[in-house]
């Protein structure tokens, strides 16, 4: 009897834009501790060529804080290394292992481990961006406004897709997060202050998976505390689309990269 031929895996949607990923310019390092648990390891894409200190992007990865791995996440650390960016992309402890606070301690060490990481490796201390998609986004501005997280001055923040200000309406929410009166805490948009730093909150207006209503709350408030923002909604894409649109087959479908490098070169200038 002869063995079954084994299966053939089909591509998925992420591994097509993945190897689609540039590899001119980027030299790649994968798997840095920062932490003991196994989750707690992070890649690091360089710029390759570059002149002088460069800035630094720690990207967090969305999936609901259930789900994600940073491997699937190459074309957003390419794409920026490949115009000068050195990016660090972590994994991080997620649900029901940890709850909320699990998750931003995990961000907030991985931080920490850039800080220290960055200058010897040709980064720019004074210019470290924290950058998110989904609840990456929601960990990103949690790190830059809400204590005990909030580390020390960031260059600056870009969310995408973020939810900044809800209420958890599932179980698996429910048992994530606070409720009652301890939920406000654990918003971003409660956390704004008069020296927050710059950010730049983009959104689709299809996103019906998190509604652009938390990025203009979040906009708002920080505006109202003086904070420089500069709030992106791109007609006619949805959710996934915001982050999609980095890669390269995708970017026709809304200005999110040229956006995002426009803000790295010059926060101030954009708001």
């Amino acid at each position: 009897m002869q063995p079954a031929p084994p299966r053939l895996r089909v591509p998925s949607a992420v591994d097509v834009i993945n190897a689609l990923a540039p590899r001119r310019k980027v030299r790649f390092v994968s798997g840095h501790r920062y932490g003991p648990h196994p989750r707690h390891t992070l890649d690091v894409y360089f710029p390759v060529d570059a002149q002088g200190p460069v800035p630094v992007v720690v990207f967090y990865y969305g999936g609901g804080w259930e789900e994600g791995q940073r491997r699937d996440y190459r074309f957003v650390g390419a794409a920026l290394a490949a115009r000068g960016v050195m990016v660090i992309l972590p994994d991080y402890r997620l649900h029901p292992e940890v709850t909320h606070t699990g998750f931003l301690d995990d961000a907030a060490a991985a931080l920490a481990w850039a800080r220290a990481f960055a200058p010897d490796a040709g980064g720019d201390p004074n210019r470290i961006f924290l950058m998110g998609h989904s609840a990456g986004a929601y960990i990103a501005a949690m790190l830059a406004l809400a204590p005990p997280w909030r580390s020390a001055p960031l260059a600056g923040v870009i969310g995408l897709a973020g939810p900044y200000d809800f209420l958890p309406d599932t179980p698996a929410r429910e048992a994530m997060f606070p409720t009652g009166a301890d939920l406000p805490a654990a918003m971003p948009v409660n956390h704004a202050f008069t020296s927050a730093p710059p950010m730049l909150l983009a959104t689709g207006k299809g996103d019906r998976t998190v509604l652009p209503r938390n990025t203009i709350r979040l906009a708002a408030s920080l505006r109202a505390h003086g904070t420089p923002i500069t709030e992106r909604h791109y007609r006619a894409i949805g959710h996934k689309l915001v982050l999609g649109a980095i890669a390269r087959p995708l970017q026709v479908a809304a200005p999110v990269l040229a956006d995002c490098l426009r803000f790295i070169a010059d926060p101030a200038a954009m708001s």
